[in-house]
């Protein structure tokens, strides 16, 4: 510690004893700050007390003083990425945070396959664990709690090295998607797990967004009681997003769907409403990367490829990503074993859209449109360099008519453009692919990434 930081802890241990500063769990000794940005601290203080902020990157002192609600803020300019730093916070009481780094924040949220830990019964957990040696890599990991209003803190353990003792009870698939952003960029990589196993979209939004949607609260009314975790709109938003949202974030990457699938024709609006409430909170748009659900039998009506369609076509907002899964999923198993890919793919995301460090294709076939020619059907697709079948044909599209009767389609792959044709449908209205709860990807392009699920309807 250097000499201008003993000295504020001598003045510290000088000054009239009273309430002391506080600061919520998101900040401790070992936490990630948001590199070159404006990072918001806050606290708790007697009203009126001088609350200074010192950071071991700079000389300067920033100074508050504590309103009458005991509340202090202070703006924190970061440099780019680098430490391990100090900060030192002194009222009448003094606090060292230690062991700072700089560098890029995710907030990570979902259900039970975003919170899936290597410990869960993983793909290669062993050889996972032995390798998660990676000091630069921070995790802090949010407590499961509800609340029926907004809260200004959240429970947690506080902040740890990525070590294979740490790795192996945080989320597998954001430890997966940290290690290699931080393998390709050389940035330290901060990871904020909030998710809940089981838990629908409805429960991570303020209740505000529901009590102001007349659909939104139709289709919430839609969700079941369940045993292991809360279904009503605002119950986790308040509790575990709520008190974070001053906290600066490079962006968000999120693995949810299973648990709307009794609401799933109008998953689309839900999970909308869900991303826009979370940036018009934080007061930027910053970029959400989702996982897309795996097949897996979910009942009758298709509930589940329609919960992915919807993923789909939540596209439409801006600086969103998607990752399909139904290559590497197991429709045995609604939790699919394979979270390293999972997490690879998230990242590729993120390392070309947010670091532009990869100019490969990282998407994978997305449905852009069909054109009719007689009896022949053309449908193109965007991120479809390379594009082909497995096994050289496909089975998955299906063509209906006027009648909205789907029949299977005959698929010829040309180009970037898949040509399909049916006996049973002479003048063709609409084209769907993989259209159920099971079916598999044959659809893919250069990358090796399969074609998502879609109904032009």
């Amino acid at each position: 510690m250097n000499k201008f930081f003993l000295l504020l802890i001598m003045l510290a241990n000088m000054s009239p004893v009273a309430a002391d500063i506080s600061l919520p769990q998101v900040f401790g000794d070992n936490m990630v700050l948001q590199q070159n940005s404006e990072v918001t601290f806050w606290g708790w203080a007697n009203p009126r007390e001088n609350v200074k902020l010192v950071v071991s990157w700079d000389k300067d002192t920033l100074r508050t003083v504590a309103d009458n609600q005991s509340h202090w803020e202070l703006k924190l300019p970061t440099p780019s990425f680098g430490g391990p730093y100090s900060i030192y916070l002194i009222g009448y009481n003094s606090i060292i945070l230690e062991n700072i780094m700089i560098g890029e924040v995710w907030l990570c949220s979902g259900q039970s396959n975003m919170e899936w830990k290597a410990t869960s019964g993983i793909t290669n957990a062993q050889q996972a664990i032995a390798g998660a040696n990676f000091p630069q890599v921070r995790f802090l990991t949010v407590d499961h709690r509800t609340a029926r209003h907004p809260q200004i803190d959240f429970n947690s353990s506080g902040w740890s090295e990525c070590t294979p003792e740490t790795m192996k009870n945080f989320s597998a698939v954001a430890y997966f998607f940290a290690r290699r952003v931080f393998e390709e960029t050389g940035i330290p990589v901060g990871l904020i797990n909030s998710s809940w196993g089981g838990t629908p979209a409805e429960a991570w939004t303020a209740e505000e967004v529901y009590t102001q949607d007349n659909l939104l609260m139709e289709s919430a009314a839609k969700l079941d009681e369940v045993p292991w975790g809360p279904v009503e709109p605002g119950r986790l938003y308040n509790s575990m997003i709520a008190p974070m949202t001053r906290f600066r974030i490079a962006g968000t990457i999120w693995y949810q769907g299973e648990g709307n699938t009794a609401n799933a024709d109008t998953y689309q609006e839900t999970f909308s409403a869900l991303i826009n409430n979370w940036r018009d909170a934080c007061g930027y748009d910053f970029p959400f990367y989702y996982a897309q659900i795996a097949p897996f039998p979910y009942g009758d009506g298709n509930k589940g490829v329609k919960v992915r369609d919807a993923q789909r076509r939540t596209l439409q907002l801006s600086n969103t990503g998607m990752v399909v899964l139904s290559d590497i999923g197991d429709t045995t198993d609604i939790h699919p074993r394979n979270k390293e890919d999972v997490g690879l793919r998230l990242a590729n995301l993120a390392l070309k859209h947010q670091y532009g460090v990869l100019s490969e294709t990282v998407s994978s076939p997305l449905y852009s449109g069909f054109t009719v020619d007689k009896d022949r059907v053309t449908v193109s697709f965007r991120f479809a360099e390379g594009l082909h079948t497995k096994n050289k044909k496909s089975e998955l599209f299906e063509l209906a008519g006027a009648d909205g009767n789907f029949y299977p389609a005959k698929a010829t792959v040309k180009g970037e453009q898949v040509i399909l044709r049916s006996k049973q449908v002479k003048v063709p209205r609409q084209v769907r692919y993989a259209w159920g709860d099971t079916a598999i990807a044959d659809l893919f392009n250069q990358a090796g990434l399969p074609a998502s699920s879609f109904s032009s309807k």
